[in-house]
C-alpha cells in the first residue's frame, strides 16, 4: 500500500495517474477507425443541456463521463466554502466562456461545483 505523507504527494499522485490514464486512453483510441466511428456516434448522442452550459457534455467522452461520476462530481457544491472555483485543481475558464474545467476530469465544471477531490488553493 501506498503511504501519502502530505496533500502536495496525493495531489501528485491523482494529477500523473489521470495523465497516464488519458494517454492509455488516447493510445486505445487509434487502434481501428471501427472503434474512432462508435466514439464519434456516442459522442454526436449526447443531449445538450438546456439552460446551464456546464450541463453540455455534448462531445465528451462516455468513459469521461463515469469519470465525472466516479469522483462524485455536482455543479453545485452541497458545502459553499469547498466549490470548484476555489479548488486548487481549477482550470479556469476561458476568456468569454461561463465553466471551467478539472485536472482530474474533461468536459465543462461549474465554478460552483464539487467533487470528492476537491482541495483547497493555497
Amino acid at each position: 500500500m501506498i503511504e501519502i505523507k502530505s496533500r502536495r504527494v496525493f495531489l501528485q499522485k491523482c494529477c500523473s495517474l489521470g495523465i497516464t490514464g488519458a494517454g492509455i486512453v488516447m493510445l486505445a483510441g487509434c487502434g481501428s477507425s471501427k472503434t474512432t466511428t462508435s466514439k464519434v456516434t456516442s459522442k454526436t448522442n449526447a443531449k445538450p443541456a438546456a439552460n446551464n452550459p456546464c450541463d453540455d457534455l455534448t462531445g465528451v467522452d462516455p468513459v469521461d463521463v463515469e469519470k465525472r461520476k466516479s469522483l462524485g462530481y455536482v455543479n453545485l457544491s452541497p458545502v459553499p466554502d469547498k466549490q470548484c472555483d476555489a479548488c486548487k485543481l481549477w482550470v479556469p475558464a476561458a476568456e468569454g466562456k461561463e465553466c471551467g474545467g478539472c485536472l482530474l476530469f474533461a468536459g465543462p465544471v461549474a465554478p460552483e461545483g464539487n467533487c470528492t477531490y476537491w482541495a483547497p488553493q493555497v
